[in-house]
């Protein structure tokens, strides 16, 4: 089936970006069977974790279509030195623009495209909005009512439940993403020392040339390495605590004795690397 035409001859589509996290996710299958011609697509780092790449080879079975991975043409080196060595964080998301919203953007070109974002009813944000007028925000879980009891339900239903990252890390993205927290760092620490100690390696800590990138504001992964159990101690009181005020879903209990939580606090991470 071919795209359909608008008035000034452009294609129209529709486009479902996907994270590897679990409201991208569960929206692919809660629209599987409503628009029949709908693409799906992945953003690709070449730093994503295996647990990721592994669950998004799941889904693609399950969707019985194709999910296109996109990429910067380029790896995250790269884009590091062209950025001066300067490492990304909060205040300077180099990484999702120019390994995220750029390859998208690309893939789009010109065409109008209906753009479905993950965005639940429970949650007080927009998303990724591009600036070309072209790409029209669709949010069908905020329109449906969809909350995160509802993902949680719809992928347990499907049969592909949760990724397996989420035992220790509280949303997708890269393994050595700067919104981590620093139990989620200790998960990565244990569950992939490789990629621990390759992070470790962008860090630059030299005061006498001014120099102090890392990956977690005022710490290194030195110190978090260093500082393991005590980390891990006052992250099980918390998330005991937080598990004592609120009643989990059946797949948190199975998630139950995990770090973090799922998404603790969604709302300071990049959409469109979280959703």
């Amino acid at each position: 089936m071919s795209d359909p035409i608008d008035a000034t001859g452009r294609r129209v589509r529709h486009i479902l970006s996907l994270s590897g996290g679990k409201d991208s996710s569960a929206l692919a299958v809660y629209m599987k069977d409503k628009v029949a011609e709908m693409e799906y697509v992945f953003c690709d780092t070449g730093s994503e974790l295996r647990e990721t790449y592994a669950y998004l080879d799941r889904l693609e079975k399950f969707l019985g279509k194709p999910i296109v991975r996109l990429n910067s043409g380029k790896p995250f080196d790269y884009w590091l030195e062209v950025n001066s060595g300067y490492l990304p964080s909060p205040r300077a998301r180099w990484c999702t623009k120019v390994m995220k919203i750029v390859p998208f953007e690309k893939y789009v070109g010109d065409d109008i495209v209906h753009s479905y974002i993950g965005i639940r009813a429970d949650e007080n944000r927009e998303g990724y909005i591009s600036s070309k007028t072209s790409i029209i925000p669709k949010y069908p879980f905020k329109e449906d009512g969809i909350r995160k009891q509802d993902v949680m339900a719809i992928l347990e239903k499907s049969g592909l439940g949760i990724p397996e990252y989420y035992k220790w890390r509280s949303r997708s993205g890269c393994y050595f993403c700067f919104f981590q927290q620093k139990q989620e760092w200790v998960g990565l620490l244990e569950n992939h020392p490789d990629l621990f100690e390759r992070s470790k390696q962008y860090e630059k800590v030299d005061p006498s040339q001014g120099q102090y990138f890392t990956w977690v504001a005022g710490r290194t992964l030195d110190h978090i390495e260093q500082n393991r159990e005590s980390i891990k101690q006052k992250a099980a009181a918390a998330r005991a605590a937080k598990l004592a005020r609120v009643k989990p879903s059946t797949l948190f209990e199975l998630f139950g004795d995990a770090p973090v939580a799922i998404d603790d606090d969604p709302s300071d991470g990049c959409v469109v690397c979280h959703v």
